[in-house]
């Protein structure tokens, strides 16, 4: 019997391509370019099975534009704000993601970046690679402690418990905002304090995480006026996504000083980040590596893997994205 064809946008790690070689007709990308919509479009002729990841524009453009051949888009990635849900529910495509396997490494993640951040290590390490450092001083180089600050999340998801259960190990308060309150044994057992209101507890931290998905209600959330609300001492870090921050008000507060600093993995208009952004010492840049570990990446791929084989067994895939279309 032949293999169901499988369309893969992006280079994956060698055992996932292996594996799904083995598996299944694959159309790998070799060179790892990025695919035009054209390119898209045509190695899906005859497909079923469409593999992206998050730097593919899975838009109702071009998902009006696939052939009727494609019945599944199996997204390798946890975010889904680059695939139209409508448009592939009007088409009976059916979607997934790869929850759950990039929960610790987000984490761990963002707990660098809150621990970089406020004791200025890529403006330390920079400065010692260029040879400029004359030595040790009792007032060289002076940052803040994180121990005993208040960090509010926003987004008290998976990540977002792993990232309050990290930051607890340096007594740390935890504070968050979520669309719904968590359960009370996962407050009890984080010490969280919940806050109703964002603007509010914006007001009050010394710490923010972002740790929301991008959506049509959280673009921007963090816009001009919330980011106003932030103390001068404030520092905010970002793994999420880019658009959840307007960037340009971000940019001018850290600037001007309105904001102390800030960690960023993720940007609006990746990959560009915005000019100001990189000649800011108070703040680390990091290229969206998020989930980017060896362990994190091959159990993405299994996933992916297990959602294809499930869906063509004639099951629902465990990590369907459902729509209310």
């Amino acid at each position: 019997m032949s293999k169901p064809i499988v369309v893969v946008t992006r280079r994956l790690p060698a055992p996932v391509e292996t594996r799904m070689m083995e598996l299944f007709d694959s159309r790998l990308n070799a060179d790892d370019t990025q695919l035009s919509v054209e390119q898209m479009i045509s190695l899906c002729d005859g497909a079923e099975i469409l593999v992206p990841t998050v730097t593919d524009k899975i838009n109702s453009e071009l998902i009006n534009q696939l052939p009727d051949s494609i019945k599944m888009i199996a997204n390798f990635g946890v975010g889904v704000d680059h695939i139209d849900l409508d448009a592939a529910a009007h088409r009976d495509i059916v979607v997934t993601n790869t929850p759950g396997v990039l929960t610790d490494d987000t984490a761990d993640l963002t707990i660098a970046l809150l621990l970089a951040v406020p004791r200025r290590l890529t403006e330390g390490s920079r400065l010692a690679r260029t040879g400029a450092w004359e030595g040790w001083t009792p007032t060289f180089m002076m940052g803040h402690r994180v121990t005993g600050k208040r960090l509010g999340v926003i987004g008290m998801g998976r990540i977002g418990q792993a990232v309050a259960k990290r930051a607890r190990a340096f007594d740390i308060q935890i504070h968050y905002h979520n669309r719904r309150r968590v359960h009370e044994d996962i407050e009890a057992d984080l010490e969280a304090t919940y806050w109703k209101s964002l603007d509010q507890m914006l007001a009050h931290m010394d710490l923010v995480s972002i740790n929301c998905p991008q959506t049509p209600e959280t673009h921007h959330l963090l816009n001009a006026q919330r980011l106003d609300l932030l103390q001068s001492h404030a520092v905010i870090v970002n793994t999420a996504r880019g658009g959840i921050i307007d960037e340009a008000a971000l940019a001018e507060r850290l600037e001007s000083g309105a904001i102390a600093g800030a960690g960023l993995d993720v940007y609006e208009n990746e990959p560009e980040i915005h000019p100001k952004l990189i000649e800011l010492d108070n703040v680390v840049l990091a290229p969206h590596l998020g989930s980017a570990t060896h362990e994190g990446r091959l159990a993405m791929g299994k996933k992916v893997v297990i959602n294809i084989q499930t869906f063509l067994d004639g099951r629902t895939p465990p990590d369907r994205i459902l729509t209310t279309i």
